[in-house]
Parts: C-alpha cells; structure tokens; sequence
C-alpha cells in the first residue's frame, strides 16, 4: 500500500509539473539560489508535522525545497498582528524559535543554520540547504534591545523593523496610522544595534518614510526583502522608485515577492473585491476589545496557515514572463546588482501561471532567459546580490 500511495503521488506530480527549458533547468540547479523569504515554521507551529515531511498543500517543505533548487533561505518566523493587542508578541518570538530550532536539529542532515555567509558556504559544500533565521513581526513593540540581543545569541540574523503591518513604538509600518513619521530616537537605536550586532535590517511592511530614514541611519545595505515596485501596482506595499533608487544608493537590495497581488493591479483588485479588504488591513485586530489567552489567539490565528493567497483565475494572474517584467523595470532603476529574490512561499501569495508551489522556481529562470538575461544577470538575482549583502552585514569587524 505504501508503495502504491508513492506511485501515484510520484505520478501526480510528474502530471502537473511545467514547460521548463532543459537549459533554465540546468542553469537554475547549478546556481546559488538564496530566497531571503519563506515561511517555515508557522505551519507546524499551529497544525504539527515536520518540516522536513512532504506535504500535499501550502506552498513548501524541505523536500520540495531542495526539488527547488534552494540553496539558502531566509527561515522566516512569522509572529501576526492577533498577538499585539494582549503584548504577546516577545512570547510568541520565543515559541516560534523554540520550535525552529527543534525542527532545524531534526533535520541537520538536510538543513543547519547559517549565522554569517561564510557558514551558508561550509554547509552547501556538505550538500545541505542553509537556514538563516529571520523574523517578520515585531521582536517587542517597545524596541527592547536586550531581547534583540538575546534573539541574536539564539541564532537570529535578520529582523523586520516594522510590526508588519502594526506601528510599533519606534517605527511606522506601511499599512496603519502612523505615530512617528517615520522612526523616532529609539527606533535609530534599535538601528544601530542591529548594525553593531551584524544583523539584516528588512525594512519590508515599512512606510517611505520609515524605509527613508532607515537608509539614512544604518551603516550597514539594507534588504527590502519581499516586496515589489508601487510604478507598476500603486499600493502602500510596495516600494516608490525614489526610495529603490536610495536603497540600492547604499549598496542596498529589493527582493521581489513571487505573488500576483503586489505585482498586477489586475490580481490586486480581484483579491481586495474577493476579501472585501486590501491583504494588509488589520484594523479588526486593532478594533478587539475582548481580551483573549495567548492559547485562545492560537486557535483564532491557526486556520490562515499554511498561507496560500485566492485561488484567482489564470486570466487575473501573473505570468511567470509578467513577473520577470517588473524585475527588469528595477533593474533598469537601479542596476542588475541590486534586486533578489524574495519568494514570501506559503506568506500569501498568489502564484504565477503555471507555478505549483517551491518546486517551480525554475520558471522564472526560464523566464529570465527568454527575456535575454546573461547567466551572470540571473546568478546575481537568484542569490549572489543577497548573499554579498549578507557577507558584508555578518562578516565585517564589530566594535
């Protein structure tokens, strides 16, 4: 039976895979490929299971990662806005790392954790994937740099400024009233200990001023990294080209989320007239007044997981070759050196034609090569911009 049951599975997917030239395919296993968002954890935290088991929904596993061609990745932790009313949020950080750094050790034959570049390049030359820990949400909405600094010690290297789409105390988000205009003085210091740390500084869910004047704080690039281009879908996600230009002015990267939301205007109107609200509002969660347990937030906040976007007819979508087009307007911005790939799997999004989940990346590889793009263009994008980023903010001398 069990024979059976990987036949037909085995069979099933060999059905539904795409197109993929012989040569995309090739030249996306033989390239570093460094993903710097994907959702890994939150899944097993509300549902159970391993990371490191084939599933047959969401968008990721370990298994298909690696049938992926994922070499690196952001191992994002996602702590939503439901936590922030009762001032969960530090609690729930620390469950969810707990649980990642139980999983990473589950499957350390497959997967371990990367604190500098040079530890993403020892663990692929042992022919596992590498794990950088990052967090999107807020570590503690006070900006408190001593959990900073204990969320280091355990391993985490990169951390959203923002309280995803929830101001915090020190920094305004893209997506609710701002308090501070940007950052105020603890917010810049919240910067500069992440720059003494040797941490990423991600300034995605981020509003422009926050995104402005974090550029102008940090010492270190700055990664933006899941987002797209308001010039070609004008939403407060997404970034003016003004501020892509300062980003990259500093040595700074833009990773492009892979759904069709941020990206086609088309697919954003369908999902806002589906939902009956744009993918960022959470003035619901800020409306509660009834005052939950941090287990009863659980049971309200499971159901969303994995995170998979609306199932938007093929004509609403974006084309893997649509994709690729906002990409290149960026390159056309600011330089082939400074945009990367920043999937958001099993965060949301709605995929490109003809993409089932991880496993499909190589589409946008033959995407890219349809448009023209050298090998070097491509390597750069799918994972060399980032991984120098990542060198130059973990690996330079600290104070």
């Amino acid at each position: 039976m069990i024979r059976l049951i990987a036949f037909l599975l085995a069979a099933s997917t060999a059905a539904g895979q795409p197109d993929i030239s012989a040569r995309a395919r090739k030249l996306h296993q033989d390239a570093f490929v460094f993903d710097g968002h994907i959702h890994m954890i939150n899944r097993q935290f509300y549902h159970g299971g391993d990371i490191g088991e084939r599933v047959a929904d969401g968008q990721v596993d370990l298994p298909r990662a690696k049938e992926g061609g994922i070499d690196a990745m952001f191992f994002s932790l996602f702590v939503s806005e439901d936590y922030y009313p009762q001032r969960y949020e530090t609690k729930q950080v620390m469950r969810l790392m707990d649980l990642a750094l139980t999983q990473l050790e589950k499957n350390r034959a497959t997967i371990e954790i990367a604190r500098t570049a040079s530890d993403i390049e020892r663990i692929n030359k042992a022919g596992k994937m590498a794990a950088v820990l990052d967090l999107e949400g807020g570590f503690d909405l006070d900006g408190d740099l001593g959990v900073l600094r204990i969320l280091y010690r355990l391993g985490l290297r990169s951390a959203q400024l923002p309280a995803h789409n929830w101001t915090n105390n020190f920094a305004d988000s893209c997506c609710a009233p701002p308090k501070w205009h940007g950052l105020n003085d603890h917010g810049r210091a919240v910067i500069r200990e992440m720059n003494r740390l040797g941490m990423v500084i991600n300034i995605s869910h981020a509003s422009d001023e926050t995104i402005s004047q974090a550029i102008d704080a940090s010492t270190d690039p700055i990664v933006a990294t899941h987002h797209g281009l308001r010039s070609v879908n004008n939403i407060p996600r997404n970034m003016p080209d003004e501020l892509v230009k300062k980003l990259a002015s500093k040595g700074g990267v833009i990773g492009f989320q892979i759904g069709s939301d941020f990206h086609k205007p088309a697919a954003f109107e369908w999902a806002r007239q589906h939902a009956g609200k744009p993918f960022w509002d959470t003035s619901a969660i800020a409306a509660r007044k009834t005052t939950l347990t941090i287990e009863e937030v659980d049971r309200k906040v499971a159901p969303q997981f994995p995170m998979v976007g609306k199932q938007m007819p093929d004509s609403v979508r974006i084309t893997p070759d649509e994709w690729v087009g906002v990409v290149d307007r960026a390159i056309q911005l600011v330089g082939e050196d400074h945009v990367s790939l920043g999937s958001d799997f099993d965060g949301g999004p709605t995929l490109p034609v003809g993409m089932r989940d991880i496993r499909d990346l190589a589409l946008i590889t033959d995407a890219m090569l349809r448009r023209g793009y050298s090998e070097t263009r491509i390597r750069k994008f799918l994972g060399g911009n980032l991984l120098r980023v990542f060198r130059q903010v973990t690996e330079k001398k600290r104070s």
